[in-house]
């Protein structure tokens, strides 16, 4: 095909997936610095895009949608791009980049839709593939660049290009410890992943020491809510932050600590892509198991129990879970302080 000049990567789910997405305008810059990439998302992850220093523009598929189909259309055609990887499957999306005759439009093979839409198919099953998520993206980028290697996760890994641009606000960098460990937990994740139980990060907040770590605790304000007990029994050994960010200004504070421990959210994503200590806490269930979605980072870890289980995949309720030890992760964080 055509050498690509510019190329729509299409991502409009949410934060975690975003951010295993960005890596792959990083290996497209590095196939041609003079690559245009744009990314396609939802108004919610502008921020996270924006950390990359690979992407040249962001398209808001909140506001693309608003329009009539007419405008859209007319929308994508005067973008002039040469091609759109469809990362993130969406029916819409797809339809109106044909419709715009965007010359290569790329999608898997997975969706029947891509068949009517899409003119460059790859072969792709994520629910069965034993490939991590950021390793399956990449395979989309095969007609753009000819490369059909999977490149190994520290090497995407080096694809971010993420960087912080502004400061975190005087209020919460006077919160910091320069003489601990500033460490960050965060507990819940809106319901999109397993939990490690809240009685287990009490555990851990029992066991680590006073002398090395300022622990804070962040959240929604409606997962305070949820956390409530939690916070109360614990807030003397932890600042409690939940419901005190924007997007934005918890971007900050994590890049000014040291570490974070979640389950599969996107904050753990986002700490990871920044350098920090990442700890993510996982079930040994597939699809959800690290194998498909570790963080990827220079610190980033992953807790997870040495067996395969499938007892409790539907159900909120986890004993794998449950069974994490907050030893094993007070060891982790030990080995990095």
């Amino acid at each position: 095909m055509k050498q690509a000049k510019r190329i729509i990567l299409s991502r409009t789910d949410s934060i975690g997936d975003v951010v295993l997405t960005l890596p792959m305008a990083g290996a497209i810059k590095k196939f041609d610095p003079n690559i245009n990439v744009l990314f396609l998302g939802s108004n919610y992850t502008k921020e996270v895009v924006s950390l990359s220093g690979h992407v040249d523009g962001f398209l808001n598929w909140d506001e693309i949608k608003q329009m009539p189909k007419n405008e859209q259309i007319n929308y994508f055609k005067g973008l002039k791009v040469d091609a759109i990887v469809h990362v993130f499957p969406n029916p819409e999306i797809a339809k109106i980049a044909a419709n715009a005759k965007i010359p290569v439009r790329i999608g898997s093979t997975g969706r029947l839709y891509h068949y009517l839409y899409c003119n460059k198919l790859v072969p792709l099953s994520r629910k069965h593939s034993a490939l991590h998520e950021a390793q399956l993206n990449f395979k989309l980028l095969q007609p753009i660049t000819g490369i059909d290697r999977t490149p190994s996760l520290e090497e995407i890994a080096r694809f971010y290009g993420f960087k912080v641009k502004n400061k975190l606000d005087n209020q919460h960098q006077k919160l910091l410890d320069s003489t601990k460990f500033n460490l960050i937990l965060h507990p819940k994740s809106k319901g999109s992943a397993r939990e490690w139980p809240l009685d287990r990060f009490a555990e851990l907040i029992r066991i680590l020491p006073q002398e090395h770590f300022k622990i804070f605790v962040t959240g929604t304000e409606q997962e305070r809510g949820l956390m409530n007990d939690f916070l109360e029994e614990n807030r003397e050994r932890l600042t409690d932050l939940t419901g005190a960010f924007s997007l934005v200004e918890f971007i900050r504070f994590i890049d000014e600590s040291d570490g974070l421990i979640a389950a599969s959210t996107g904050p753990l994503h986002l700490a990871a892509a920044l350098g920090k200590l990442a700890i993510g806490i996982y079930p040994p269930i597939k699809p959800m198991h690290p194998g498909r979605w570790a963080p990827l980072g220079k610190n980033a870890h992953f807790v997870v129990l040495d067996k395969n289980c499938s007892d409790c995949w539907k159900s909120g309720n986890c004993h794998c879970m449950e069974e994490v030890n907050p030893e094993k992760v007070k060891n982790l964080l030990l080995k990095h302080d």
